[in-house]
C-alpha cells in the first residue's frame, strides 16, 4: 500500500492561504475606498455649504450697498447729513474685498457686520422720515410764503395800477386846473375899448381924428375906456403903452419914461406906462407920451398896443402926414 504524495496537500494549503490573503487585501482596499468616498462626499458638502454661505453673504452685502446708496441720495436731497452712511459705504467696500479671501471667511463675523448695517439702515429710515416730515412742514411754509408773496405781488400791482391811475387823475386834474386857471386869468384880464390917439401941440391944443401933421405933434395922448369886469380884481394895475413906428419898431426913450416889461417870457420895450386903481366902473384912462428934443414923427402909419398883467388888452392906430 502506497502513501499519498505531499505535493497535492501543500498546493491546497497554499491556495487557501492565498485566497485568504487576497480576501483580506480586497477588504482593506474596499474599506479605504469607502472611507475616501465618504470623506470626499463630506468635503463636497462642506464646499457647497461654504459656497452657499459666500453667495448669501455677497447677496446681502449687495442689497445693503444698494440701500446705502438710496439712503445717501434721499437724505442728501432733504438736506440731511450723510457722513455716517458714507463711512459705512466705505467699510462695505472693504468687506467685499475681504469676502474674496475665502480662507479668511467667517460666517459669524460677516453676519454680525450685516446686522450692524441693517441696524444703521433702520436708524436712517427713522431719520429719513423725520427729514421728510420737517421738509413737508418747510414745503408747506414755503408754499404759504409763496402764496402770500403772490398775493402781495398782486396787491402791489393793483396798488401800482391804482397809483398810476391816481397819477393820471392828478395830472388830468392839474392840467384842467391849469387850463381853468389860465381861462380865469384870461377872463380876469382888463379890456381896453374905444382906443384913440390925440395929437397935442406944443401949445397944449388937442386934435382928434386919427390923422395928424407931424409939425403939429408935440405929444401923443392915448385915451381909452376899461370895460367892466366882475372877475378882475379891483386893485392897482399897471398899463403899458407901445407906439410902433411905420417900420414896426417900438418908440422908446428912457429919458422920457420908456423901459421894458416881460411879455410871453421875454423882455419887451414899451413907450410909456401908467398905474391906475381899477374900480370896475368903466373908467376912462389916458397915457401921454412927449417926443424928445426937436424930433418929429415921420410920415406913415403908427400902431398903438396896450398891455396889462401879461395880456394884450387893446390896440389902435393913427396916421402922420
Amino acid at each position: 500500500m502506497e502513501n499519498p504524495t505531499p505535493t497535492n496537500s501543500s498546493n491546497q494549503g497554499l491556495w487557501k492561504a492565498s485566497t485568504a490573503i487576497l480576501a483580506l487585501i480586497t477588504g482593506v482596499l474596499g474599506y479605504f475606498l469607502f472611507d475616501a468616498k465618504t470623506k470626499n462626499e463630506n468635503q463636497q458638502v462642506q464646499i457647497n455649504q461654504r459656497v452657499e454661505e459666500l453667495s448669501t453673504t455677497r447677496t446681502s452685502l449687495d442689497s445693503i450697498a444698494s440701500q446705502l446708496d438710496a439712503k445717501i441720495s434721499d437724505i442728501k436731497a432733504l438736506g440731511g447729513k450723510v457722513e455716517e452712511l458714507e463711512a459705512a459705504k466705505a467699510q462695505l467696500l472693504k468687506d467685499f474685498v475681504e469676502l474674496k479671501k475665502t480662507n479668511g471667511f467667517s460666517k459669524k463675523a460677516f453676519y454680525a457686520k450685516i446686522a450692524e448695517y441693517v441696524s444703521l439702515l433702520a436708524a436712517k429710515d427713522v431719520e429719513l422720515e423725520q427729514l421728510k416730515k420737517e421738509n413737508g412742514i418747510l414745503t408747506e411754509k414755503n408754499q404759504t410764503l409763496t402764496n402770500e408773496n403772490t398775493s402781495l405781488n398782486t396787491q402791489n400791482k393793483t396798488l401800482k395800477t391804482e397809483k398810476e391811475g391816481l397819477a393820471d387823475s392828478v395830472d388830468n386834474y392839474n392840467r384842467r386846473n391849469r387850463i381853468l386857471a389860465a381861462q380865469v386869468t384870461r377872463a380876469s384880464a382888463l379890456h381896453a375899448q374905444f382906443v384913440q390917439a390925440l395929437a397935442v401941440s406944443d401949445r397944449g391944443k388937442e386934435r382928434d381924428g386919427g390923422v395928424y401933421r407931424a409939425s403939429k405933434i408935440d405929444k401923443i395922448k392915448v385915451i381909452f375906456q376899461l370895460s367892466p369886469n366882475n372877475i378882475a380884481k379891483q386893485d392897482t394895475k399897471t398899463i403899458y403903452l407901445r407906439l410902433l413906428d411905420p417900420d414896426g419898431a417900438t418908440i422908446s426913450d428912457g429919458a422920457l419914461g420908456s423901459g421894458t416889461f416881460t411879455m410871453f417870457g421875454k423882455e419887451t420895450n414899451y413907450t410909456a406906462k401908467k398905474e391906475i386903481q381899477f374900480t370896475n366902473t368903466g373908467q376912462g384912462v389916458e397915457i401921454t407920451y412927449g417926443r424928445g428934443g426937436n424930433i418929429q414923427y415921420r410920415a406913415g402909419h403908427y400902431a398903438i398896443e396896450l398891455y396889462s398883467e401879461g395880456f394884450k388888452i387893446g390896440e389902435g392906430s393913427f396916421e402922420v402926414k
